[in-house]
């Protein structure tokens, strides 16, 4: 899933130890602060962790 334009409920459907809430937060942040550059660049999301990162690495895009 690219994290850099997916919807919140895309983002929670795909993305697991991430729910509605998280996601919501993670397009929050992206439209404040603009595109993540590096998926570790989630872990400025608040919820988000390293952990949550490393468990979806593998799904995890920034561009289409």
């Amino acid at each position: 899933v690219n994290v850099n334009s997916a919807d919140a409920e895309t983002l929670a459907a795909v993305l697991d130890g991430v729910g509605l809430a998280r996601a919501e937060a993670i397009v929050e942040y992206r439209q404040e602060n603009g595109r993540f550059g590096d998926v570790y660049d989630l872990a400025n999301v608040k919820g988000i962790g390293d952990r949550t990162i490393e468990l979806n690495e593998a799904r995890i895009r920034l561009t289409d």
